[in-house]
């Protein structure tokens, strides 16, 4: 397909989406780079080789999958031009979205309970890094979540239509990344001690 054909809203269309995916491509870079790091770091003599991942991060796993989910049914709701039923699904994935981040926040607890702080005398390295590397994506679904009240807004303004989602299409794919992303970060961190 010849990108510099179509109508000025499908180019725009494709820039949008080619903006994410280099937004996305770099994020993976970023993300790769930490845990790289982690592995690299774990061969040091402090580091801990017995560590368990609080449930919380068990949790969250399952919850930001079905976030996914429900993000893929109001995708297919709205083509089926099923308003209500769209509109419940995208509260429902944002709901998830906060419950996730709530069971982040209650993981670092767990870690904090435990004795392991993020830094101080009671921080240690490999604790410290699982912070860094949870807190990061979360200021990532934390950005998902911005897109996903204004795809909200928008389909209650009534934006979208089964013809015309370019705006819930990029907020999906993003969403559906960071989703993703956590799952590879919570099994690396699982087998990777």
């Amino acid at each position: 397909m010849d990108l510099t054909q179509g109508s000025l809203e499908q180019k725009k269309g494709r820039a949008k989406k080619m903006m994410l995916w280099f937004g996305i491509i770099s994020l993976i870079m970023s993300f790769g780079g930490l845990t790289s790091a982690f592995i690299v770091s774990s061969q040091r003599e402090d580091w801990l080789r017995d560590f368990v991942l609080p449930i919380a991060f068990t949790i969250s796993l399952v919850v930001i999958i079905l976030s996914s989910i429900t993000f893929i049914l109001a995708k297919r709701a709205l083509k089926q031009g099923k308003a209500l039923q769209t509109s419940v699904l995208l509260l429902l994935t944002l709901v998830l979205g906060i419950t996730f981040i709530i069971c982040q926040f209650l993981g670092f607890s767990q870690i904090i309970q435990l004795g392991y702080n993020f830094t101080g005398p009671t921080s240690n390295i490999t604790m410290s890094y699982i912070f860094l590397i949870a807190f990061v994506h979360i200021l990532h679904v934390m950005a998902g979540l911005v897109c996903l009240i204004v795809v909200i807004y928008n389909h209650f303004k009534e934006k979208y239509t089964s013809k015309k989602m370019l705006g819930l299409e990029l907020a999906a794919s993003f969403w559906h990344f960071v989703d993703i992303l956590w799952v590879y970060l919570f099994f690396f961190l699982y087998f990777m001690r």
